[in-house]
């Protein structure tokens, strides 16, 4: 650990019912584990589960696509831009109660939106859902790592990472299916739903640890990131549909840099008593955990921007047949951040993270070299499951690096610092390779129209899902519209991901060199003055096992 980290300033444990004297016994992690995943899984459905009710949106309150797009991205711009400094909150305030209340509000959130009668009330209702989600996803990491004995950790940081991958995935295919058969407000039935049973959880189980630090709040620290993480990634979320030169989006760039280059000076300034000690990005962990996760992140949120209009607007499959269609590469990541946690301790933090990091790099270059029009879905089939393998075992090593590298008073912002850096890597990755999607899509089909009407071959060079939709008054030449398109969209799929393997690439040969050197260093909170045995967090990742058993063994 770094010489540069503050002091260690013992957590204030209020002891729960199962507590006692000891640590948590069995029966507790494992209630713990599953009440941080479920709070974890309100919020992550909530990011990816309005994009299938796009249309619906639209039609409910005449809303232009721009509006829609909001609607979507404010709550993950307000999740992002608040993390850090809500996280350090909590670890202040206290995280049972800071839990408690993300929940609280996030819930009030989800069934206003559900209810809401104008845009003006959506709006409002998602950036509320955006600060509730804020306050509640650093803190379900940091309880695990506040809670869980140091051996034991990595494993409950594996079932936390396969939940945080894989429940997205999870939740659009919940959501598609809810809006197939019933309505786009049903969307929050799960999240609301999935709040009250952590709240209710929470209340009886989650320990209420809290740091007493030795100074006061970095407030001007917390200021400046909020700035710098919201001008950032609205000009990420906005740049594509804007373009990268419009005043909005040059604003956006020009706020977020001079508000991170101020924060940057001011932290180092601060050193010890700063929000976030950018010193302790000279340590392998934290710098390439951090690194691993924003370009992992980046990749498959790419992926998906691909993958969407392959399966709707190529191969003309429905929302919920799509999203369906994911769930095999959402599976494979949840099992191999299980599987993580055991390799990692027999080869080591940086060849777990290398091997996912090339598995995910092969994945990529398996849907590129065979993706085709006529081999259709089997032809990205194996390419996914690389991928989704990959991500897992990348993940879970790189989130115990991260938390690892931050002392125990700090992981409210270890945990943020994890969560940020993900949604930082969403943002770049559906704006790089999205962009890359597309500039290979257009530079395929502007020699393929020849004979398509003037109207339609204009709409065919917007998009896929455009040329789809003018196909109709395409006459004689629909069907050499439509091949040109899905032969066009082929092209630019292709593009982006080897551009993807590219960057992958240059992270495996960046891990090889200058990643963790063994085991994520996770350091033993003094809240737990006992470390529970064995069995306990094989209780923790399986609801179904009986702790009375376990305790046998």
């Amino acid at each position: 650990m770094s010489r540069n980290q503050p002091p260690r300033v013992a957590a204030t444990e209020v002891p729960g019912p199962a507590q006692g004297d000891g640590g948590p016994d069995a029966r507790r992690l494992r209630t713990i584990l599953i009440t941080v995943c479920i709070a974890l899984m309100a919020v992550i459905a909530s990011v990816s589960g309005l994009n299938v009710a796009q249309p619906d949106l639209a039609v409910e309150f005449g809303a232009s696509q721009s509006t829609v797009l909001w609607i979507i991205n404010l709550y993950t711009l307000t999740l992002a831009a608040l993390l850090l400094p809500l996280g350090a909150l909590g670890d202040r305030l206290g995280r049972k109660p800071t839990l408690i209340a993300g929940l609280a509000v996030f819930g009030i959130a989800s069934a206003l939106a559900g209810l809401a009668p104008s845009v003006e009330v959506m709006l409002a209702a998602r950036l509320l859902s955006g600060v509730g989600a804020a306050m509640i996803m650093p803190i379900t990491l940091a309880v695990i790592t506040s809670t869980f004995p140091a051996e034991q950790r990595g494993r409950a940081i594996g079932v936390w990472t396969g939940v945080a991958g894989g429940g997205g995935i999870l939740g659009m295919f919940l959501s598609a299916a809810l809006v197939d058969v019933a309505n786009w407000r049903y969307l929050f039935v799960l999240p609301v739903a999935l709040v009250l049973l952590a709240l209710a959880m929470s209340l009886r189980a989650i320990p209420d640890s809290r740091e007493a630090p030795g100074h006061s709040f970095d407030t001007i620290g917390a200021l400046t990131s909020v700035v710098a993480a919201a001008g950032l990634i609205f000009a990420l979320q906005e740049g594509p549909e804007r373009g990268w030169s419009d005043p909005a989006t040059l604003t956006g760039l020009a706020a977020g840099l001079l508000a991170g280059a101020v924060f940057v000076v001011w932290e180092l300034r601060l050193r010890d008593a700063a929000l976030l000690d950018l010193r302790l990005f000279r340590e392998r962990g934290l710098a390439g955990g951090s690194l691993t996760l924003l370009t992992v992140f980046g990749v498959q949120a790419g992926i998906f921007v691909v993958l969407f209009p392959f399966l709707q607007a190529v191969l003309g499959w429905s929302g919920l047949k799509s999203t369906l269609a994911l769930m095999p590469m959402a599976v494979a990541m949840m099992a191999a951040s299980g599987l993580a946690p055991r390799l990692t301790p027999r080869i080591g933090a940086r060849a777990t993270m290398a091997t996912g990091i090339l598995l995910a790099g092969a994945g990529l270059a398996l849907m590129a070299g065979t993706v085709s029009v006529d081999g259709g879905y089997p032809s990205v089939v194996p390419g996914m499951l690389a991928m989704g393998l990959g991500m897992g075992l990348a993940m879970t090593p790189s989130t115990e690096a991260i938390t690892g590298s931050l002392p125990p008073e700090r992981q409210g912002v270890a945990s943020a610092l994890n969560d940020v850096t993900r949604e930082f890597g969403t943002a770049l990755g559906v704006a790089l390779l999205g962009a890359l999607l597309s500039a290979g899509y257009r530079s395929a089909i502007d020699g393929r129209l020849d004979g398509v009407p003037q109207g339609a071959a204009d709409a065919a060079r917007e998009g896929v899902a455009n040329a789809v939709g003018a196909a109709d008054g395409a006459g004689a030449g629909a069907r050499a519209l439509l091949d040109a398109a899905r032969q066009s969209f082929v092209e630019g799929w292709q593009q982006a991901m080897w551009a993807g393997v590219a960057v992958m690439a240059v992270l495996f040969l960046y891990v090889l060199a200058r990643g963790p050197k063994g085991p994520a260093p996770v350091p033993a909170p003094e809240a737990v003055t006992e470390p529970a045995t064995e069995p306990a967090i094989e209780a923790a990742a399986d609801p179904t096992a009986d702790p009375e058993v376990l305790a046998a063994k």
